[in-house]
């Protein structure tokens, strides 16, 4: 594995836990990192950044800081991105700059800064919905939900004679299904990143993460993690807004298994040049997940709010089949929902958040992209 890692991104979330994991694989670790105030309120250093870990504030649309980033560098995980599905919708040309003009200028920089491998963040979004099987146990990788069933509340998909479909665990040859500018952003982000790899003889792999929890989320960002936005109103004694009824299914991954995984795929350059899953394997409603984060916060008396309103871009149902991943870098999960959960409540208990949840909603509502 390379002994110096740059991380893009790497004082955020994900990035900082995954600095912790390189520097306890005896690995030098530099985060490159614009420390936008959306995820970094104050714009400065996070206390939960260790220490040993080298931190250049810019932004990756820059190709002098991105040069200045690679320098020394052995090998880089790209996960710096714009992240909202809602966001995305009206904040069209920043999502497009920041993740795909600065994906383009650090593959730009890395012809002249050459490395021996490179991790790209993908996501689960790319999917659009997961797969599904018909009555008649026939896949159905292209089920879509029109605005007028929508509108009718008619959350499920169905097949063409109006039969509900099942949802399956979402493979990595699902075609595409991109329904919002973020999933379209991601998707460009891997295709450019592998591409580049096979062109230059750099070992790329795609790891598309799925609904990615823990400690050190922005809970002042109305367009993270669910979960952290779940959490933000709770710790604000606010009942939690879940959009139709509740019932679409996602998968929630530990960040430490995540930030394994980036691991586990630097180990392993010769299994690069594909896309990997990944997620835990499993599935919950986005109702059930609420009312578990409630129960372990302590504020069961807050009862989620469903709204019976829809977002474009929104997806009802994508959960991983996470078999690629075990069989090419051996990737399984290691932290169960409960343990996760429980971790997750710890850190909130000493965490303010300013909920800004009601603004967003209301900036979707205001550009029609609430049903």
């Amino acid at each position: 594995m390379s002994n110096s890692i740059l991380i893009t991104g790497g004082a955020g979330f994900i990035g900082s836990h995954l600095a912790d994991e390189m520097l306890r694989a005896g690995c030098r670790v530099r985060a490159l990192d614009s420390l936008i105030a959306q995820v970094h309120e104050r714009g400065e250093r996070p206390g939960y950044l260790d220490d040993d870990v080298e931190l250049i504030v810019g932004d990756v649309r820059d190709a002098d800081c991105v040069r200045r980033a690679l320098d020394g560098v052995d090998a880089v995980v790209h996960l710096a991105a714009r992240v909202g599905v809602g966001q995305s919708m009206y904040d069209i040309a920043e999502y497009t700059s920041v993740n795909g003009e600065g994906t383009a200028t650090l593959l730009q920089v890395l012809l002249d800064h050459p490395v021996k491998q490179l991790v790209v963040a993908s996501s689960m979004s790319v999917y659009g919905e997961g797969l599904y099987a018909d009555a008649g146990g026939r896949l159905v990788d292209a089920a879509e939900r029109t605005r007028e069933q929508l509108e009718r509340g008619e959350w499920d998909p169905v097949d063409a004679d109006g039969r509900p479909l099942a949802p399956l665990p979402t493979p990595e040859d699902k075609p595409p299904s991109l329904s919002s500018i973020y999933a379209l952003g991601k998707f460009d982000q891997e295709r450019m990143c592998l591409l580049f790899g096979s062109a230059y003889g750099v070992p790329v792999t795609a790891l598309r993460f799925f609904n990615v929890y823990g400690p050190r989320q922005a809970l002042s960002n109305p367009y993270t993690g669910v979960l952290a936005i779940f959490a933000g109103r709770l710790l604000n004694e606010r009942a939690p807004l879940i959009y139709e009824d509740g019932r679409q299914r996602r998968d929630f991954v530990s960040v430490y298994d995540v930030a394994r995984a980036c691991r586990q795929s630097l180990e392993r350059p010769d299994r690069a040049g594909r896309t990997l899953n990944i997620g835990s394997g499993e599935s919950v409603s986005v109702l059930e997940i609420a009312d578990e984060l409630a129960a372990v916060m302590g504020r069961e008396q807050i009862a989620a709010q469903v709204t019976g309103k829809y977002r474009v871009g929104d997806i009802r149902n994508c959960f991983a089949d996470i078999a690629r991943a075990g069989d090419a870098i051996g990737y399984r999960p290691q932290v169960a929902r409960s343990e996760g959960m429980a971790e997750l409540a710890d850190w909130l208990a000493g965490e303010v958040a300013t909920d800004r949840v009601d603004d967003a909603a209301a900036e979707l509502a205001a550009r029609g992209l609430t049903v």
